[in-house]
């Protein structure tokens, strides 16, 4: 089941369509951002940030490395340049036995690509707060 969902959020990458995160995120999904010390609980939250990664970090060089997938846990390693800096990092996704994801940690290094996603992040998330 998780292979379906890992299938799904791939596609929502190539084209950006944070609208479709619908389909596959809980209800009660929780967030872990990597420069937000809590957890993010929820639906509406977990989008919010996922959209704004969508544009900070799938800017033409995003790709993922490898993955390491089981029953209903998946790790995907990423690669990402921002501002000629390249970031390398991890989604690690939990789904529910309907393959709807429940948990997505997002882990990031180095320390210098952890700084400018927190510029970035923050500043595409008051972009988004402002639009809307």
């Amino acid at each position: 089941m998780i292979q379906q969902t890992i299938d799904k959020w791939h596609e929502l990458l190539k084209t950006k369509n944070v609208a479709a995160l619908d389909e596959i995120l809980h209800d009660d999904v929780v967030f872990h951002s990597p420069v937000v010390h809590s957890p993010q609980h929820g639906k509406q939250i977990t989008t919010l940030y996922l959209g704004a990664a969508f544009s900070v970090l799938n800017n033409g060089n995003f790709k993922y490395l490898r993955e390491v997938i089981g029953d209903r846990d998946a790790v995907l390693e990423f690669q990402t340049v921002i501002d000629g800096i390249t970031l390398n990092g991890v989604d690690m996704i939990q789904c529910d036995e309907n393959g709807l994801i429940t948990d997505f940690k997002v882990m990031v290094r180095p320390l210098t690509a952890v700084n400018l996603i927190h510029q970035k992040m923050g500043e595409m998330l008051q972009k988004m707060k402002t639009a809307s």
